[in-house]
């Protein structure tokens, strides 16, 4: 009885020993062909802001500028890329939870925000736009005073239109929502008389659905930046590259496609 148990027992180890080394040979295998994976850096992105980032109706892959320049700085400095879509308003709170590694977003690197994350050289500086039907008589800032402008959650535009109220208009309404399609279609559905939004992607609202608009006249916005945890290590890593990327054209070639065509 002794006999077989210990037989038994030589058995057992000598099938996990194989196993192991079955596993190491895995292992070694994958290395040499390759395929060992880079570090995975993900990206938070609130995919509702073209021509910046948004989801393609066909593919269902995310496309935009933002979009473009993440997956280049990450190529360049060799990680893979991940992204996140959530809520523009829960983007930095995603951050400081390290959620995501850091946030491609339209983002203006404002002296509220930088308070809580630290952020990288500017990359696009576009201005601010105010959104209206074309037969609306709304057709410059002081009309707005009385009337209702929508804004997204947690964007410099809402900022900037509750600084317009407090020393502009005192009887603009703000009506602030997750998402900029979802403000152009309580504009178009006669609910707000304006949307503020960034000058860029104004624009393309305007000629995509035959609306009309005009210019912020106030103070000029921050120009966009790309969001870190306080203290990343990420921070210099991205301003190298995106330095680089000014200096050779790359960034101007991406701005080009997406903004400029």
């Amino acid at each position: 009885m002794k006999k077989f148990l210990l037989a038994s027992l030589i058995t057992i180890l000598s099938i996990a020993f194989l196993a192991a080394c079955g596993t190491s040979d895995d292992n070694a295998t994958g290395s040499e062909e390759g395929t060992e994976s880079k570090k995975v850096l993900t990206m938070g992105t609130s995919a509702d802001f073209p021509p910046f980032e948004t989801i393609d109706e066909t593919t269902g892959e995310y496309i935009g500028f933002d979009i473009e320049l993440a997956k280049k700085i990450a190529e360049k400095l060799g990680y893979d890329l991940k992204i996140e879509n959530m809520d523009f308003g829960g983007l930095i709170s995603a951050l400081q939870a390290e959620r995501i590694d850091f946030i491609i977003s339209g983002m203006s690197a404002t002296a509220e925000r930088k308070e809580s994350v630290d952020f990288s050289t500017e990359y696009h500086k576009s201005g601010e736009m105010f959104v209206t039907l074309k037969d609306s008589d709304v057709k410059s800032l002081e009309d707005l005073d009385g009337k209702k402008v929508g804004v997204q959650l947690g964007s410099i535009q809402e900022e900037g239109a509750k600084k317009i109220k407090e020393e502009t208009l005192k009887n603009l309404e703000i009506s602030a929502l997750n998402k900029a399609p979802e403000l152009i279609q309580e504009l178009k559905a006669g609910r707000i008389d304006a949307v503020y939004l960034d000058k860029t992607v104004a624009v393309g609202f305007i000629e995509e659905l035959d609306l009309a608009g005009f210019d912020d006249p106030t103070e000029a916005s921050p120009g966009m930046a790309i969001a870190f945890a306080k203290g990343s290590e990420l921070t210099e890593e991205f301003n190298k590259v995106l330095d680089e990327m000014k200096e050779n054209g790359e960034l101007k070639a991406i701005e080009q496609e997406w903004i400029e065509k």
